[in-house]
């Protein structure tokens, strides 16, 4: 039942944002932020030691994303998201949507901006308003992030307020926490499974990219 009910989630998400991928949760909103960071940073391999985020990003989340950030030597970029000239510097940007003051934006070109330079493309979202808006995979978007708690959903589901997760295909590998799959059994009836974890939070324990 357990195993269903995640997968479940995970097609909810997927859905909802338009992205091909989603795990099991994480913590909340702002740990899906600050890991979304950590894989912006990987994908370039830490060449690109500078992350934009949006001043229309929650505040609360801008702050676990900065603290992490200069954990890892990473160089936090607060700004309006039209204000950039140069992306190139950037191992990705982040944007909310809707924003923290309620503002829905068009990032579609911005993104495609963001792209020509090989930033990862982050969106902060509110699911319930992905019911109306265009999805962020839609506009672009290379990973989602967000909180489920905005559906209602009691405190003990994957902690406080079950931080969501969603990516192209092209980073699943990259991706921090577990998802959820479906299998043919020994009697060929399906049967849920753990498809994925990122091996390295075993392996490399303290070491490990993501926490």
């Amino acid at each position: 039942g357990r195993l269903e009910m995640l997968l479940n989630y995970q097609t909810m998400v997927t859905d909802m944002t338009g992205l091909e991928f989603s795990n099991a949760s994480l913590l909340d909103e702002g740990t899906s932020a600050a890991e979304a960071m950590q894989l912006a940073h990987s994908v370039h391999r830490g060449k690109r030691a500078q992350y934009f985020i949006s001043s229309g990003v929650h505040k609360h989340t801008i702050d676990l994303v900065s603290t992490r950030a200069k954990l890892l030597g990473i160089e936090v970029v607060v700004g309006e998201a039209d204000e950039i000239d140069d992306f190139s510097n950037y191992s990705g940007v982040m944007v909310q949507y809707p924003d923290t003051f309620g503002h829905v934006h068009d990032y579609e070109d911005f993104a495609v901006r963001a792209k020509k330079k090989k930033c990862v493309v982050v969106c902060a979202s509110d699911l319930l308003s992905l019911a109306l808006l265009k999805s962020p995979g839609e506009w672009g978007a290379d990973v989602c992030v967000g909180s489920a708690q905005r559906l209602g959903v009691p405190m003990f589901f994957g902690g406080p307020h079950a931080g969501f997760f969603a990516c192209h295909k092209k980073y699943n590998r990259k991706m921090p926490g577990r998802i959820i799959g479906v299998s043919i059994d020994a009697r060929g009836q399906p049967a849920y499974r753990l498809a994925m974890q990122t091996r390295e939070q075993h392996i490399r324990r303290d070491k490990a990219t993501s926490n």
